[in-house]
């Protein structure tokens, strides 16, 4: 077999629950549901850093983001990031003969474009935005972050349009010569903005709340409540929030939709079986959750569990419940599967590690800093019973999973889990320590368990 292909396909803020293949919500994702279903489905993948340029170093780098200065969205305020400098897992291929493309929005480093790091542009945004600005005319979208019905016909939408491309692109690299693209989707990002059929797909009547709707944030760290009133949404009932809820399902389908070219794409070439195939997300989305937008300053399930898929013939096939961190997993899982050396450090692990009876660990730790209404440092450790949330400048957080789902009851105060809370807090500081955590300088780590 000649060397395998690596594609990438990441879909911005997909929440976990909202692929089909997880059984929760009835979202129709036949594409993503027929790969899991033909590769490994990681049940607990958990994003090391849910925001959006943070998690896209993460993948670029193989390293905690916080551990090179990615703490936030970059082009927000000035942060550091991946340096081109530094190989990676991408340069690495390049290196060693494989064509590497990315097709969609470059979010990875404040320190040059995709081509800095060995990739061919097969995306040209501007020139889709000429285009639909000539074809459309100028379009007036009224609803904010809320969304609304896209004028936009299906197969002119930046969605099908970076697929596409990608689709273009293996077609054309058919067995010349290794490759690897990365496919980074800018949906189902808010504002969710369906063409049709997929804007009707799903009714606002039908939407049933998030377990953590109706969030009192009583004895919840104050940034929380804060965020609400930041984004307005104050008072905000599910009928609200539910016409929300129904354009990001529907734009969920719309992407899997679109995805479809590049997986019949791979099947048509006959290159299927000798390409690695990853598909995850950088982070979810709250989409009306505790009453909120977006994914800052929290560390709930909505925002940190993500859909990953693994699918390679070596690795077989099926639902994996071990603890990953899905974007950290990417270069160590690219690495062994091509036989390539990392040349630079790694903190994450190849995926056969979970499958294989390596030892790994029973829970997965993440971290946020804040963005668009100032810095907020939390640092988070979730195994299948509990969650901790450990908050250096405010009250901790303690949920139990099992019996509230929705993270509603922050149970930080209660004696009865003061053990298991330290418990926690040791193995997060020693992982932190572990992927170069600047916070565990000895400074602060003593609160770390305590609960306060």
């Amino acid at each position: 077999m000649s060397k395998p292909n690596v594609l990438l396909i990441v879909c911005d803020q997909l929440r976990y629950d909202s692929v089909g293949f997880s059984g929760i919500y009835p979202v129709k994702t036949p594409v993503m549901d027929a790969l899991a279903a033909d590769g490994l489905w990681f049940k607990n993948a958990y994003s090391p850093l849910p925001v959006c340029a943070p998690s896209r170093q993460s993948m670029l780098t193989g390293v905690q983001p916080d551990s090179i200065g990615a703490l936030f969205n970059y082009n927000f305020v000035k942060t550091n990031g991946a340096n081109p400098d530094v190989p990676t897992w991408v340069s690495e291929l390049h290196d060693h003969g494989w064509k590497c493309g990315f097709a969609g929005h470059w979010d990875a480093s404040p320190y040059g474009n995709e081509t800095a790091f060995g990739y061919e542009t097969i995306f040209d945004g501007g020139a889709w935005s000429r285009e639909i600005g000539e074809k459309y005319g100028s379009i007036s979208y009224t609803n904010g972050w809320f969304g609304e019905t896209n004028p936009i016909a299906f197969e002119d939408t930046k969605t099908y349009r970076i697929c596409k491309s990608a689709a273009d692109f293996i077609r054309e690299n058919n067995a010349s010569e290794p490759w690897h693209l990365w496919v980074d989707i800018t949906d189902p990002h808010l504002p969710c903005r369906p063409s049709a059929p997929f804007d009707t797909m799903y009714k606002a009547e039908d939407m049933t709340p998030w377990p953590g709707f109706g969030d009192t944030f009583e004895n919840k760290p104050y940034i929380q409540k804060k965020q609400i009133e930041n984004w307005h949404l104050e008072g905000k009932t599910w009928e609200d929030f539910a016409p929300t809820v129904a354009r990001y399902f529907g734009m969920i389908s719309q992407t899997d939709a679109a995805i479809g070219q590049v997986i019949d794409a791979l099947k048509a070439t006959g290159e299927y079986d000798n390409t690695l195939i990853i598909l995850t997300a950088d982070h979810g989305d709250t989409c009306g959750s505790h009453g909120m937008m977006d994914k800052h300053y929290i560390l709930y399930d909505d925002v940190v569990h993500v859909p990953m898929i693994v699918r390679h013939p070596t690795l077989g096939t099926g639902i994996v419940e071990k603890f990953n961190c899905n974007t950290l997993d990417i270069a160590p899982t690219v690495e062994k599967i091509t036989g390539l050396e990392a040349k630079s450090k790694r903190h994450g692990r190849p995926v056969s590690d979970y499958i294989d009876g390596t030892e790994t660990p029973d829970y997965a730790v993440f971290t946020s800093n804040g963005q668009q209404f100032g810095l907020f440092t939390q640092r988070g450790i979730r195994n299948s019973q509990y969650k901790y949330i450990w908050n250096l400048t405010d009250i901790d957080e303690f949920y139990d999973i099992v019996n509230d789902p929705g993270e509603l009851h922050n149970l930080a105060g209660d004696p009865q889990y003061k053990a298991i809370m330290a418990e926690m807090g040791k193995l997060l500081v020693a992982e932190l320590k572990r992927r170069g955590d600047p916070f565990t300088s000895g400074w602060v780590e003593w609160q770390c368990g305590l609960g306060i």
